[in-house]
C-alpha cells in the first residue's frame, strides 16, 4: 500500500512538471503562430530558435515588483491567482493513465466539479480588485462560462451514455476502431466552440478584452499574479486539447500519435485566434442557447434511446 502510494504522488508530480513546462513552450508556440499568421516579428528569439523564451519571461515577471491596489480586498486580491492555477492543475489528475495510478472511476464528475470551481476565480479576482473595469469584465466571465458549460455537460452527458461510463480510459477502449468524431462530428465542433469559450479563447475572449475593458478582470493584476492567471489559462488549454483528444480522437496516451493530435488541437486554438475577430456579446449568446443546447439536447435523446434499444435487444 505505501509502495502504490508513492508511485501515485510521484506520478502525479511527474504530470504537474510536465504540464507546466508545456505551458511554458505552449507561450513560444503562441507567439511563433500568432507572428507568421501576422507576417511580424515576435518576442520569440531568446536562445537557440527561441527555447529559453518561456523562462526569460518567466524571471522577467516574477522578479517584477508586485503591486496591488490601496482599495482592493487584498486577501482575495491576493489569493485568486494562486487559487486559479491550482485548479488548473489538479484538474488534470484524470488524465487516462493506463498503469492505474489513480483509477478514476468517475473522472468527468470531476471534471465538472473543477471548471464550475473557475467560474469563483474569475468572479473574485474581479470583485476584490475594487475596479469598475475588473468588475464588469468579471461579470461577462461569469455569465458566458455558465452558459457554454450548460451545453459542454450535455454534450459530454450524450457521450457518456454511448459509452456508459464516467472513466476516460473506457473512451480509450470504445474508440479503437473508429474516432467519436466521425460518428458525431456536429458534436465534436460544437465542443470545440464551447472549450474556446470556457477557457476565454478568440473568438469568445470577452473576460479579456483589451479594447473594451483593459484587460478584464485582471486589469489590476501585474507581475506574479498576472503570470499566474494565464499559467492557469494555458493550462486549461492544454487540459481542453487533451480532454478533446481523449473524448473524439481516441486516447492511446502510450503512443506518440496521442501527443501529436494534443498539439494539432492545441494549434487550432492559436490558428482561431489569429483569424476571427472577437464576436458581439449578444451573438455569443445567442449561439449558446439558441444553437449548442438544442444540438447537444437533440444528441443526448438519440444516444439515450440507442443506449435503450440496444439494452433491449441483448435482453430480448
Amino acid at each position: 500500500m505505501g509502495v502504490e502510494l508513492l508511485l501515485m504522488v510521484v506520478g502525479k508530480l511527474l504530470l504537474i512538471i510536465c504540464v507546466l513546462v508545456g505551458v511554458a513552450f505552449f507561450t513560444l508556440l503562441k507567439r511563433k503562430v500568432l507572428g507568421y499568421i501576422q507576417i511580424r516579428k515576435g518576442p520569440n528569439k531568446v536562445g537557440f530558435m527561441g527555447f529559453v523564451q518561456p523562462f526569460a519571461d518567466a524571471i522577467k515577471l516574477f522578479s517584477s515588483e508586485q503591486t496591488y491596489p490601496t482599495m482592493s480586498n487584498y486577501y482575495p486580491y491576493y489569493m485568486k491567482p494562486v487559487f486559479s492555477l491550482f485548479l488548473g492543475l489538479v484538474v488534470w489528475v484524470i488524465f487516462p493513465y493506463h498503469t492505474l495510478l489513480v483509477s478514476f472511476l468517475l473522472g468527468i464528475l470531476f471534471f465538472f466539479c473543477c471548471t464550475s470551481m473557475g467560474v469563483y476565480t474569475v468572479m473574485g479576482a474581479g470583485w476584490s480588485s475594487n475596479s469598475s473595469y475588473a468588475m464588469l469584465g468579471a461579470f461577462r466571465a461569469v455569465a458566458q462560462t455558465i452558459s457554454y458549460e450548460v451545453s459542454l455537460a450535455l454534450i459530454l452527458l450524450s457521450l457518456v451514455f454511448l459509452v456508459g461510463s464516467y472513466n476516460l480510459l473506457d473512451f480509450y477502449c470504445y474508440q479503437k476502431y473508429v474516432w467519436f468524431i466521425f460518428v458525431c462530428f456536429p458534436l465534436g465542433l460544437s465542443w470545440f466552440a464551447s472549450c474556446l469559450a470556457e477557457t476565454n479563447c478568440t473568438p469568445f475572449d470577452f473576460a479579456e478584452g483589451e479594447s473594451e475593458l483593459v484587460s478584464g478582470f485582471n486589469v489590476e493584476y501585474s507581475a506574479g499574479g498576472f503570470a499566474l492567471i494565464f499559467m492557469a489559462e494555458y493550462a486549461s488549454i492544454l487540459f481542453m486539447s487533451m480532454l478533446f483528444v481523449v473524448l473524439f480522437m481516441g486516447a492511446d496516451t502510450l503512443g506518440w500519435s496521442f501527443f501529436i493530435k494534443l498539439g494539432f488541437v492545441s494549434f487550432i486554438y492559436l490558428w482561431v485566434r489569429g483569424t476571427l475577430p472577437r464576436f458581439r456579446y449578444d451573438k455569443l449568446m445567442y449561439l449558446a442557447w439558441k444553437f449548442f443546447l438544442p444540438l447537444s439536447i437533440n444528441y443526448l435523446f438519440f444516444f439515450g434511446g440507442l443506449k435503450l434499444l440496444m439494452v433491449y435487444v441483448i435482453m430480448f
